[in-house]
């Protein structure tokens, strides 16, 4: 028996894998066995969302109300407010992306593969095409796979299908095609499915993005998030408070000015006005509620 083949007990015909030299070939042609995975979000994008939320410009109008007010007092509260949900994202954004991360290299299960003709265990991005890998109950299949023996297997495909019960397995043809997850005594196991009971010996035929599951990557990275119910409710009432703000502002200004003459008193008089109407302490609540809301949901949806 040559160096590259292994004969499991019991079986006539050997089994071939890869050698180190056409592994690491396959893996720089193909890329890792990996889920591509967005990058993290920079600090100018995160702030750059913050300051688009109405709350945030209000809170950032009022205080350049007080400026003009010269009560420096009230500015320098609101502006430490600002920083603050400012600090709050951030820190947010980035727990968030190390949880992500962490939860990344979590899913990237280790395999028992055959190379130069002895079973080694490796990472499994590191997983090729053609590569021979050992399945046992706990496993989980590292990528894509035809099944050419098998000792009573049955994988949990729920991640895929979402059906709770497990599904039998049964040995095919290098060639078999991929069907769909799902059903019994189909000859192929998939990506990301666990191996509840039950041995096999696999030769993978898809990695990465070309998987079932690699294929719902890509398909939910062309979706964008919209805003919660809250989210959308509270910026509607941000946008009727500002413009109810702005319109009895330019009337008190123009009645004022136009009874009294004095216009500089008029306009101080409707910034007033419009400060009285603006709910700062609600604003901030909000806001800070808001940014520890979307950290949270983003760990949860990514």
């Amino acid at each position: 028996m040559s160096k590259r083949e292994f004969t499991p007990p019991g079986e006539p015909s050997a089994i071939q894998g890869l050698t180190s030299a056409e592994a690491a070939e396959r893996l720089a042609a193909e890329g890792s066995n990996a889920l591509p995975a967005s990058g993290p979000r920079g600090t100018a994008a995160v702030v750059l969302d913050v300051i688009r939320e109405p709350m945030f410009l209000l809170l950032l109008a009022a205080a350049a109300i007080y400026f003009v007010l010269g009560d420096l007092h009230e500015a320098l509260m609101l502006l430490f407010f600002v920083c603050v949900v400012m600090g709050i994202t951030l820190y947010q954004s980035h727990k968030t992306e190390r949880v992500l991360q962490a939860l990344r290299d979590l899913t990237s299960p280790r395999a028992l593969v055959l190379r130069d003709g002895e079973k080694q265990r490796i990472a499994g991005s590191e997983v090729v095409r053609d590569d021979i890998v050992f399945l046992a109950e706990g496993d989980r299949v590292p990528a894509d796979a035809c099944l050419l023996m098998c000792n009573g297997l049955q994988a949990d495909e729920s991640l895929l299908t979402g059906e709770a019960a497990p599904v039998r397995k049964t040995a095919g043809e290098r060639q078999a095609v991929m069907a769909r997850p799902g059903g019994d005594d189909l000859p192929v196991v998939y990506s990301g499915t666990l191996v509840v009971q039950g041995q096999g010996i696999a030769r993978v035929t898809a990695t990465g993005p070309r998987t079932e599951i690699g294929r719902i990557g890509k398909s939910l990275q062309a979706l964008r998030p919209e805003p919660s119910p809250m989210q959308s409710q509270v910026r509607r009432m941000m946008w009727v408070f500002a413009l109810l703000g702005i319109l009895l502002c330019s009337v008190v200004v123009v009645l004022y000015g136009l009874t009294r003459g004095a216009w500089l008193d008029a306009l101080l008089a409707g910034i007033t006005l419009a400060i009285s109407l603006l709910p700062q302490e609600f604003l901030v609540v909000l806001t800070v509620f808001l940014a520890l809301g979307r950290g949270e949901y983003r760990a949860a949806t990514c």
